[in-house]
């Protein structure tokens, strides 16, 4: 294996249960081995790290999402080691921390090609001016640097290049990548329904994200105390964890409405749950395009989403779900209650959410994209030499 051709490391901060880390560790075992050998450097810890354990990963010692000037600079001393040692023709960033020092370091090391993926970015709307003028000036000297600029979503494409973030000529749309074949699963939903302690004939509303500022699972609770107020035949399931799963587990069971309103962890059985649910939503601030999205959807899901980055590029209001003002909180309540009320609009939708045309999302059509670019772009700098 050590003499394929072509080696691409993959640098992405950290391998918890998310898009972007799970497209990255399929990305690394699926690419063809007979051209590439793939590896990643990662900051250690992350529910995925063993999911990575037939592929060579290498710990980045403190590499973290949180910065911090001096382990920052520790983690890029450590990723320019990385990068001398292993010599890769190809350095592939994902994610905002990693996607800087990344790059930067595998310029200092005269790596022969740089690509990042922008999974979504490290700024947005509700960070203070200075902090998201830095990302973003950040990220225009990055993208100096960088030959290929990968986007998930056509939002994200826009965005940056409103804000010159690189040139349109580095510009590459690719769709984070869903193993669609597994939606909808096939199960027995009423065994399913009794496993969750779920009633047989109640109405469920699915969400699913890491519990993050970015997801903003407060507002999935505002609607679920308000909804669960008046009807006692509807059932929130939040799927998904992270450092404050803890705290809203016991702030809702102090609230009394925790039979209603459930943050069940982070789970492997994710088909099997949105297959149970009858409608999905979605609260978050920013995003590249949520895989979370595509996976209800291609369950027949009606999704009632807000309008965040990518959403919009296959969420389509009144054909499948809606698209909600972000934090409209009001307008996301009587949506939700209008499709409660009314079976032939939830049918309506839900036939919208399977007719949706998803075939761009393929996981292993990703792959065959990232297999071309890494070939066109190899077989450019080797007509330059």
């Amino acid at each position: 294996m050590k003499n394929s051709p072509h080696k691409i490391l993959h640098i992405i901060t950290k391998l918890e249960l998310g898009g972007a880390q799970q497209n990255t560790l399929y990305t690394a075992a699926n690419t063809d081995k007979k051209k590439f050998y793939s590896l990643i450097a990662s900051g250690k810890g992350g529910i995925l790290s063993a999911s990575g354990a037939d592929l060579e990963i290498i710990y980045i010692p403190y590499l973290r999402r949180e910065i911090n000037p001096i382990k920052d600079a520790l983690a890029f001393y450590h990723l320019c080691r990385a990068i001398k040692s292993q010599k890769p023709d190809i350095v592939h960033t994902h994610s905002s921390k990693a996607g800087i020092l990344g790059r930067l370091a595998a310029r200092l090391c005269k790596a022969p090609i740089i690509i990042h993926t922008f999974h979504g970015f490290g700024f947005n709307k509700r960070q203070s001016f200075i902090k998201k003028r830095i990302f973003v000036f950040l990220e225009r000297i990055c993208a100096r640097i960088t030959d290929i600029l990968i986007f998930v979503s056509k939002s994200n494409m826009e965005t940056a290049k409103a804000l010159k973030i690189g040139n349109v000529t580095q510009y590459k749309l690719i769709r984070s990548g869903i193993a669609l074949d597994k939606y909808p699963a096939q199960i027995n939903i009423a065994d399913k329904k009794e496993q969750l302690k779920l009633p047989a004939g109640g109405k469920i509303i699915v969400s699913v994200g890491n519990l993050k500022p970015q997801k903003n699972p407060c507002d999935f609770i505002k609607l679920a105390k308000r909804i669960s107020s008046e009807r006692h035949d509807t059932y929130f399931v939040f799927v998904g964890g992270g450092e404050k799963l803890k705290k809203i587990k016991q702030d809702i069971a102090g609230e009394n409405f925790s039979e209603y309103c459930r943050f069940i962890g982070w789970r492997e059985d994710v088909a099997e749950i949105l297959k149970i649910a009858d409608i999905f939503i979605l609260t978050s601030l920013w995003e590249g395009l949520p895989r979370s999205l595509v996976e209800a959807l291609k369950s027949g899901l009606p999704c009632l989403c807000y309008d965040t980055d990518g959403v919009s590029d296959i969420l389509k209001s009144e054909k499948n779900g809606y698209l909600i003002r972000q934090g409209d909180t009001e307008d996301m309540y009587n949506k939700l209650k209008s499709l409660l009320q009314n079976d032939e609009l939830l049918t309506k939708l839900s036939e919208g959410a399977r007719d949706t045309d998803l075939k761009e999302f393929a996981i292993d059509t990703m792959v065959k994209q990232l297999e071309n670019l890494y070939s066109q772009e190899i077989s450019k700098k080797r007509t330059k030499l």
